[in-house]
């Protein structure tokens, strides 16, 4: 099994969680978190003021999925929430040693 976490721009989330509804992706964490990258953060302008900030709003997916979906949801997050630009976001997979459904006690892949 695979963790797939992904940061990605929060007006891309509603297009992301179809596309992965459409795979098979039966369930999945979303976040509001804060953070940069290359950006390095933005100006804005407030009540007639410039200020920087240096963390920009983004939302975190987290995907529990079996070895055989992982690839598919890496390329399904990759390809939905691109924009070809600057600040689209990071995806990290790591391996999920194991996953428990608390209501009926399944664990491993069924478990998902």
């Amino acid at each position: 099994m695979k963790f797939i976490i992904a940061v990605i721009k929060p007006f891309k989330l509603d297009e992301v969680r179809e596309a992965l509804g459409n795979i098979g992706v039966a369930g999945m964490t979303v976040s509001e978190v804060k953070g940069f990258g290359r950006q390095k953060g933005q100006t804005e302008i407030y009540r007639g003021a410039e200020y920087s900030t240096n963390m920009l709003p983004k939302v975190k997916l987290e995907v529990a999925a079996s070895d055989d979906m992982a690839a598919q949801v890496v390329e399904t997050i990759q390809q939905t929430a691109s924009t070809d630009a600057i600040g689209d976001g990071k995806i990290f997979v790591l391996d999920l040693a194991s996953a428990t459904r608390i209501r009926t006690g399944e664990t491993g892949d069924t478990a998902l």
